[in-house]
């Protein structure tokens, strides 16, 4: 299998302790670091035969764009393809955590965004993981003081939040900025658009503040902004081809999924039907989520908050790898990472194998998979 053939640009190495792109989508900055949630009912089922694994492991975010997890672990409809077999959750609030367990092995399977996905496979040279399925497309926007900026144009001179030094929304912001013929320094932000690192549990207060005007966030951030006054300047999914951009994976470490592939097929089911659950249910579903989050971090979202936020987020089985890779390519061209060949990073034929038992179309690799 090829192997990355490029790292990380130096400079970078000085910038963060956390290498570019392991950053998780601090969309994904709600509740603890580390959470163990095996106690709940929902992870075991009511019966049937354990699989090849006494237990699965299972990390994901306490966030919105996890809600596949959120809800598909709340409602018991993973645990239910599973049998006997436990599942044991965690949750993390950052990529660069998620990933090193998953490499530990104190977890098997995550749901993360694409940024830690790339970088994950990328410093192991191919051999950590593998993409096996879709999750979440969507749930960006960028926000901004109305009373400062009124149009896109009027951005120039702005002060504008992402999450972090190179994880997925800030390189899709230095991207639209370059697009605009506008010149960024990528490493400190400063340039005809001032781009201000702020992990999102903070950026509220910083827009309450005045010390930004506004923010490429994901949700439910940017809906938080918005309820204290902010307006949506511009949607992501309307930079994408047919609004769709992957914003959630699901990964699996290689050595679980090479010694317990039914129970990898298992969890596959039940995302595959909590997606459609969501999708046929997604009232029932955002309260189940938001419960789920109220269980996690101790509060739920209120209504002005996840309404307009779970709109946003479209719950989806393909993981859109065209847009993982151009996602790469855009860090590329901001000066963030080298090239890096991603072949490999996608495995997924227990996925099609599940859609195809369901009657579901099978989805595309972009000529990333497995060999």
């Amino acid at each position: 299998m090829p192997a990355t053939r490029t790292t990380l640009r130096r400079s970078l190495a000085a910038a963060a302790a956390l290498p570019l792109l392991a950053v998780a989508l601090t969309a994904c900055g709600y509740g603890s670091d580390s959470k163990d949630d095996d106690a709940k009912k929902a992870n075991v089922s009511s019966g049937g035969k354990k699989l090849s694994a006494d237990t699965v492991k299972i990390g994901y975010f306490p966030n919105l764009t996890h809600a596949t997890a959120l809800v598909g672990i709340q409602e018991g409809i993973i645990a239910k393809e599973l049998g006997g077999t436990t599942v044991k959750p965690s949750t993390f609030n950052a990529g660069p955590s998620e990933i090193e367990a998953l490499n530990a092995g104190s977890i098997d399977i995550g749901f993360i965004g694409p940024s830690p996905s790339i970088n994950g496979f990328a410093k192991s040279k191919g051999k950590s993981l593998r993409i096996i399925g879709g999750s979440a497309s969507g749930g960006v926007k960028l926000v901004v003081n109305p009373k400062k900026i009124k149009t896109l144009d009027d951005l120039k001179g702005k002060k504008i939040a992402t999450p972090q030094l190179g994880n997925t929304q800030d390189v899709a912001f230095l991207n639209w900025v370059s697009e605009k013929g506008w010149k960024v320094d990528a490493q400190s932000g400063k340039g005809d658009v001032s781009v201000v690192r702020t992990d999102n549990k903070v950026t509220p207060d910083a827009y309450k503040s005045g010390s930004i005007d506004g923010a490429w966030a994901p949700e439910p951030t940017a809906s938080k902004l918005v309820a204290q006054g902010a307006k949506v300047l511009l949607d992501e999914r309307k930079l994408w081809p047919d609004d769709k951009f992957v914003i959630t994976n699901i990964i699996v470490s290689q050595k679980f999924l090479s010694e317990h592939p039914d129970v990898v097929e298992a969890v596959l089911r039940g995302s595959v039907n909590t997606n459609a659950w969501i999708n046929a249910n997604p009232d029932k579903a955002k309260a189940s989520a938001n419960a789920a989050l109220k269980t996690l971090s101790g509060k739920e979202l209120p209504a002005d908050v996840i309404d307009p936020a779970w709109e946003s987020i479209e719950f989806i089985d393909d993981p859109l790898a065209a847009t993982l890779d151009t996602e790469a390519k855009h860090a590329v061209k901001a000066g963030l990472l080298d090239e890096t060949d991603l072949s490999g990073i996608y495995d997924l034929k227990p996925l099609n194998k599940v859609l195809k038992a369901a009657g579901k179309p099978e989805v595309d690799d972009a000529g990333l998979g497995v060999k």
